[in-house]
């Protein structure tokens, strides 16, 4: 079961695989913002993967984030994902990342719980 107010915690350090310049998204080797959403989505993911029955997994619906800082190569990242809602199988989640300098980004994000045999079927 899932419950609100869960949360989990990880950390990543910078590197040219998770820049702009490598990911295509800029010309700089700062944390790319595609980067930055991917760590949300994964923080998103281990926060409930424990809670989730064995035949269950989720799928990303939506996410709404803002970068609101550069990092650079080498640097610490930190992601927190809390479990703000949730609704039968939807579940709603606020996130923040920040690295040594403050918050680098927020965002809120929802998924949904699926049977991964079934959903597999219908691609």
């Amino acid at each position: 079961m899932i419950n609100k107010g869960l949360t989990y915690t990880q950390e990543i350090v910078v590197s040219k695989k998770d820049t702009a310049l490598e990911m295509g998204s800029g010309n700089l080797e700062v944390f790319a913002t595609p980067a930055m959403v991917a760590l949300m989505e994964n923080t998103s993911v281990k926060c409930i993967s424990k809670d989730l029955d064995e035949s269950s997994d989720t799928v990303g619906i939506l996410i709404n984030s803002s970068h609101i800082k550069a990092t650079g190569l080498g640097c610490k990242v930190w992601c927190k994902s809390t479990v703000v809602n949730v609704e039968g199988k939807k579940i709603s989640f606020e996130i923040e990342a920040w690295d040594e300098k403050g918050k680098i980004g927020i965002a809120t994000h929802d998924r949904y719980i699926i049977n991964p045999e079934r959903f597999m079927s219908k691609l």
